[in-house]
């Protein structure tokens, strides 16, 4: 996993300033949304009074906060990317790679900043359906992405300036032989999408972020094709996070950071150590049914894995467990816990394939529930017990943790709820959440102060900002695809495939196409990309769609907590602190009982459809 350097400590004050700045512009425009979204809820089901402007101004103000929150990810070097193939080059070839990585990053998140002012400018005066000013969107995501340019310079002036030298004669060497052979030679040129996925994966295995590299193949395109304004590529990356449905992605964040700052996710963690702690293999039990709690909660998986591997890891080498299957039964358990919702990436999916959210979070359980079982029965068979019962001693009162399982039972049920009756949206629940953890956090356990929840609404936009910015980039390569109508050609493709060798083939090709990319990209930019394409060919097969999302959705998980390529992976042991050799025998073993339990999944669809009929979904 690679990203942009940390700031170097002291030595550029007006950059930490601007960093600083950033987190709190990030931080009150989710906070500012999660009032607005809050009190319009309340007062529509209170008052019968919809506020008809709060769906346009919730949108605006995630996209200014996703954009903000990006560029404080990027600052603190937080963007993901693949370095596997880049760590295969000698130090010197490295170097050169690296800087010609940072400086992509300066240009593309220019050409973002400009073309989205410059979409502010041209859209001055235009207004949405309820009269919010179209401006008030794109002029924050322009200065979001103004942020994001000065910390990328700052992060490419860090290197030795001979390297800086390398980085450009990299880049115009490059720009100098397309133009040269556009010239001498044009009948000979690739296709602009030839072009396009060329620069994607050469960018992508050369260690550039990862939204960055989806955003520089879609700029590929609109460079060489030479029709469309840049204004075309800014619009399509805010159209990518402009919707409602996607702010259920920061507030659920939220939840998960609050949880941890409140105090519940250390109730709970010791609460099922007290519970199955000392039985054979309790700690890895433990741990499985940590991530299942958690994961009924926050939304992302990572914030999850953070949560739970910050306190059973260092209880694993207490108890001299190996910490590298600690690590991999930890990954693994983040792979089953992608379909209980609310996952972020059932979101993500529901939004772009058009499905039903709530059949999304309802068909997800009994395959969770499979693969949760499958873990726990391998850690009892395999586990040992503790070798004394100090390691597994709670260090709050058995009331405490008791408070903190009700509080967090009731979040549960609160999510749930919101879901069966419809008494609000996937998006106005997730914010009802984010309020329940803060007044469970400061009145009832008395644990949050106004600094942890000020850290915790950072922490949540930042990483609500890695998340959208690379949904916004995927969406503007979706659109170019689109144009070269590779939806179209795939669809065709895989049904001739299909009608040719069963259904069965397309499934297993699905699933192939998902742990593939999933391993390679982020999970919500392989499900924003393959789950448009996909969809439609399965629902013109026959398959159920929301029995195919949660199988599209495993097999992503899959992909991402895969070795050697897998991003989840690599954050996993970055928290857990094991470097990823001692990993990938365990991992290996984990996921393939999981890809067991994903093929039954697959041919098995009652598993997944059975409970949605049963809701009515």
């Amino acid at each position: 996993m690679t990203g942009a350097a940390s700031l170097p400590g002291g030595r550029h004050g007006s950059i930490i300033l601007l960093l600083r700045l950033s987190d709190a512009i990030a931080a009150i425009l989710l906070a500012a949304d999660l009032v607005v979204v809050c009190v319009s809820v309340l007062l529509r089901f209170l008052f019968n009074a919809p506020v008809e402007w709060s769906d346009d101004v919730a949108r605006g103000l995630m996209v200014g906060s996703a954009f903000f929150g990006a560029a404080s990810a990027l600052a603190r070097g937080e963007n993901v990317g693949v370095s596997f193939f880049r760590d295969m080059l000698s130090a010197r070839l490295q170097a050169v790679v690296d800087a010609t990585s940072a400086l992509l990053v300066v240009l593309i998140s220019f050409y973002v900043a400009f073309n989205a002012l410059k979409l502010g400018a041209l859209t001055a005066g235009q207004t949405t359906g309820s009269g919010l000013l179209l401006e008030l969107t794109f002029y924050p995501m322009g200065v979001g992405a103004l942020f994001m340019t000065v910390f990328a310079l700052d992060h490419f002036r860090s290197r030795p300036l001979l390297n800086m030298i390398k980085g450009v004669v990299a880049i115009a060497a490059v720009t100098g032989i397309y133009l040269a052979w556009d010239y001498l030679l044009p009948s000979s040129m690739p296709s602009s999408g030839t072009l396009m996925f060329i620069g994607f994966f050469v960018t992508l295995f050369g260690g550039l972020p990862i939204g960055f590299a989806l955003a520089l193949a879609a700029l590929i395109f609109i460079w060489v094709e030479g029709a469309f304004p840049g204004v075309i590529f800014a619009q399509q990356m805010a159209r990518g996070i402009d919707n409602f449905v996607l702010l259920a992605i920061p507030f659920f964040i939220l939840v998960g950071y609050l949880m941890e700052a409140n105090g519940m996710s250390v109730r709970l963690i010791e609460l099922l150590q007290r519970a199955v702690g000392r039985m054979r293999g309790g700690l890895n039990v433990v741990m499985v049914a940590s991530m299942v709690l958690f994961s009924g909660i926050s939304g992302s998986k990572m914030a999850d894995v953070a949560a739970v591997g910050s306190v059973l890891i260092p209880a694993a080498r207490r108890s001299k467990q190996n910490p590298g299957g600690a690590v991999a039964l930890l990954a693994a358990s983040a792979v089953m816990a992608e379909t209980i919702p609310p996952c972020i990436n059932l979101i993500i999916l529901g939004f772009v394939a058009n499905l039903s959210i709530g059949g999304l979070f309802i068909a997800g359980l009994l395959p969770s529930a499979l693969m949760a079982l499958v873990l726990i029965a391998v850690s009892i068979i395999f586990g040992r017990r503790p070798a004394s019962a100090e390691e597994t001693e709670p260090r709050v009162p058995v009331s405490g943790l008791w408070s903190g399982a009700i509080a967090a039972f009731g979040l549960i049920f609160m999510i749930f709820f919101g879901f069966k009756t419809g008494f609000a949206t996937a998006t106005e629940i997730s914010a009802f959440a984010a309020a329940y953890a803060i007044f469970v956090g400061s009145l009832v356990f008395r644990e949050l102060s106004l600094k942890s929840a000020t850290h915790s609404f950072v922490q949540a936009a930042t990483r609500a900002g890695l998340v959208l910015f690379i949904v916004a980039a995927a969406q503007s390569l979706a659109f170019t695809l689109t144009l070269q109508q590779v939806p179209h050609a795939v669809g065709d493709f895989m049904l001739a495939l299909s009608k040719t060798s069963g259904v069965w083939l397309f499934m297993l090709l699905a699933i192939v196409v998902l742990i593939v990319m999933g391993s390679v990209l982020e999970g919500a930019a392989a499900l924003i990309i393959f789950g448009p394409l996909l969809m439609p060919v399965a629902v013109q097969l026959g398959i159920d769609p929301l029995h195919f999302g949660v199988v599209l959705v495993i097999a992503m998980g899959v992909g991402l907590f895969a070795p050697p390529l897998g991003l989840g992976l690599y954050g996993a042991c970055l928290i857990g602190n094991v470097p990823i050799e001692q990993t990938v025998k365990p991992i290996m073993g984990y996921l393939g009982l999981l890809m067991l339990c994903l093929l039954v999944i697959a041919f098995v669809p009652a598993i997944s459809t059975a409970l949605p009929r049963a809701f009515g979904y």
